[in-house]
C-alpha cells in the first residue's frame, strides 16, 4: 500500500526565473506554509547537455527541441557568462505532492496560464517564436520557470535521474536503494567493470545506488537490454563534476 507521505516530486527552478531573480518567490509559493510539502533534496545544478537531453527525452525529434535543450542548460540565457548557468532542483515531499505543486506552478503554457490561473507561477512565464534559417516561424519553446513532475511514475524517473540516493536522506528516499558491489565505469558512451584510461568510476563497492540503476547497469554491461539508457544513469554522476564532457 502506498505511502502517500512519501509522495515526491521533482522541481526545477530553470534559468529564466534564476535570471529574473524569481527564485525567492518560487520557492515561497511552494514553501511548506502554503504546500504542507517538506524539502527531501535540494542542489543547484550545472545542467549538462546529457542531462538535459534525458530529461526532455520525450521531445527529441520535435522542431521546438534543439532550443529547448539550449534553455534548460543555460545557453539561452547566459550566452556569454558560463559560470552562471544553473538551475534548482528540489524534490518536495508529502501527501499529494505532484498535484500540490502542479496548482501552484499552474499551466505549461505562460499565456494559458495567465488567462486560466492568474496568479500562478507561469504566469509570469513567455513563449518566444522559433524561425529556419529562412526566418520562416517553425514553432515556439515555452519559457515557463519551472518544471514539475506531472505523475507518480515521471516523478520517480526524473527524480533518480537528478539525485543519487546519497543526496537524499535515507528516511526520506521514496524509492528502494541498495549497496553496489562492483565496480562501474563510464568512457565514450560505453560501460566497463575496470578501469580503462581516462575513464570515469560510477560506482564502486559500498556505494548507494538506485535498486534500478543498478539492474540497469548489471544488464548493460552483459550486453542485454535494460528499461533505461546508460545515459540516463550516467547523467547525474556528471552532476557539478569538472571533467572533459560537453556541457
Amino acid at each position: 500500500m502506498r505511502n502517500k507521505e512519501l509522495d515526491q516530486t521533482l522541481v526545477l527552478i530553470k534559468p529564466d526565473a534564476m535570471k529574473n531573480s524569481l527564485t525567492g518567490y518560487v520557492l515561497s509559493q511552494l514553501s511548506e506554509f502554503h504546500t504542507g510539502l517538506v524539502f527531501a533534496a535540494t542542489k543547484v545544478v550545472h545542467v549538462t547537455r546529457m542531462l538535459a537531453e534525458e530529461h526532455y527525452a520525450e521531445h527529441r525529434g520535435k522542431a521546438f527541441y534543439p532550443s529547448l535543450i539550449e534553455y534548460l542548460t543555460g545557453h539561452l540565457h547566459y550566452p556569454d557568462e558560463p559560470h552562471k548557468r544553473r538551475i534548482l532542483a528540489v524534490v518536495y515531499q508529502g501527501p499529494d505532492a505532484i498535484e500540490k505543486v502542479r496548482a501552484i506552478a499552474g499551466p505549461t503554457n505562460p499565456h494559458n496560464a495567465r488567462e486560466q490561473r492568474p496568479g500562478c507561477i507561469r504566469a509570469l512565464g513567455t513563449i518566444m517564436p522559433l524561425k529556419n534559417a529562412e526566418d520562416e516561424d517553425i514553432d515556439e519553446r515555452m519559457d515557463n520557470l519551472i518544471h514539475a513532475s506531472a505523475s507518480l511514475e515521471e516523478a520517480e524517473r526524473e527524480i533518480k535521474l537528478w539525485f543519487k540516493p546519497d543526496d537524499i536522506p535515507p528516511f526520506m528516499r521514496a524509492f528502494a536503494a541498495i549497496h553496489c558491489e562492483d565496480h562501474f565505469y563510464y568512457k565514450d558512451d560505453r560501460l566497463f567493470n575496470t578501469y580503462e584510461p581516462g575513464s570515469l568510476c560510477l560506482l564502486a563497492p559500498g556505494d548507494v545506488v538506485w535498486e534500478s540503476d543498478l539492474q540497469a547497469l548489471q544488464l548493460i554491461s552483459q550486453g542485454s537490454p535494460a528499461l533505461c539508457s546508460l545515459q540516463s544513469i550516467v547523467a547525474k554522476h556528471l552532476v557539478n563534476r569538472k571533467i572533459s564532457v560537453e556541457s
